[in-house]
């Protein structure tokens, strides 16, 4: 297996649905003409050390060549089961994040955690996030969590410049550790996170979670407090800014490209059209994000917002 792997390394690689990986073309040689001269017998008789020193050629071209198709097979053989394996993973990993499976996807993927698979790899730093947002993992792991899908989405972009969904959870991965990095570095990322939401948006217009994130980052700087956007001023001649039109554009945009994916998107619907005064249109978007079936910690933690926020209509009314 070793031999394998060593000789896999030296095979041409492609690019396809599963990155980096291509069988080779006529890997297993051929067996045509070998190029022998029959000789005559008087050849052979006249030169018998001539005749043996061309037995043992022949013999050694041959055990040569037999030994090259038995590698070439064997890299072939190696080659498709290592393509069949990323699929399978993939496959595995995509049924476990849509069952809500953080942890066993997590388990899965840290496993595949030196792939060299952008597609592989950008999984894991979603994993590793969704374990670093799970109500019971401690301060410490959340940080060292974080910093980890960082590293992981870094590489997957480094692998696939032209895969949306790296260049997405690196933006999301960059603006999490912006958490423990301070209000300067945080300011300062927010253009590479725009830039690269807007690059996945460009490379897969219909992502609706790319548009959300996008509509995130706007609601974000329109609602900015004033200290901050004061700091911002200092720092920046022109630091980042939005509104919450432009916020309500992209998550309605995003519910129209796939309508119900994500009750983040129905809850700041409803938080963005309350920030506009529309509260008719925000208690009808915030119904529907508490009774948005819930799959993960995230779902039921918007689910009792977005029940507290109706309760407020209640008090008001």
């Amino acid at each position: 297996m070793a031999l394998c792997a060593r000789l896999w390394r030296l095979l041409p690689s492609g690019r396809g649905a599963a990155p980096g990986l291509r069988l080779p073309a006529g890997a297993a040689g051929s067996r045509g003409a070998c190029g022998r001269r029959r000789l005559g017998g008087s050849e052979v008789m006249g030169n018998p050390g001539a005749f043996r020193r061309s037995l043992l050629f022949s013999a050694l071209s041959y055990l040569g060549f037999e030994t090259y198709q038995v590698i070439s097979r064997a890299a072939v053989v190696h080659a498709t089961a290592k393509v069949s394996g990323v699929k399978e993973v993939l496959a595995q990993a995509d049924y476990l994040y849509e069952s809500g499976e953080t942890e066993k996807l997590y388990q899965l993927l840290t496993q595949y955690k030196e792939s060299e698979d952008a597609e592989l790899l950008w999984r894991l730093a979603r994993a590793s996030r969704d374990v670093a947002q799970l109500s019971g993992t401690s301060a410490e792991e959340k940080k060292l969590l974080v910093y980890e899908a960082l590293a992981y989405a870094k590489r997957a972009l480094e692998k696939n410049e032209s895969s949306f969904a790296a260049h997405k959870w690196y933006a999301i991965c960059i603006s999490d550790v912006g958490d423990y990095e301070g209000i300067k570095a945080k300011i300062a990322n927010a253009y590479v996170i725009k830039e690269h939401f807007e690059k996945a948006i460009e490379l897969n217009p219909k992502d609706a979670t790319s548009i959300h994130l996008m509509g995130i980052w706007c609601y974000t700087f329109a609602e900015m407090p004033w200290y901050q956007r004061k700091i911002a001023n200092m720092l920046f001649a022109t630091p980042p800014s939005s509104t919450y039109e432009e916020a309500l554009g992209y998550f309605q945009r995003a519910e129209q490209v796939d309508p119900n994916f994500y009750s983040k998107n129905l809850l700041l619907l409803g938080k963005t059209y309350l920030k506009l005064h529309n509260r008719k249109l925000a208690a009808f978007w915030l119904v529907k994000a508490r009774d948005y079936p819930a799959h993960t910690d995230q779902d039921r933690q918007i689910q009792t917002e977005a029940a507290q926020l109706l309760t407020g209509f209640s008090d008001k009314n």
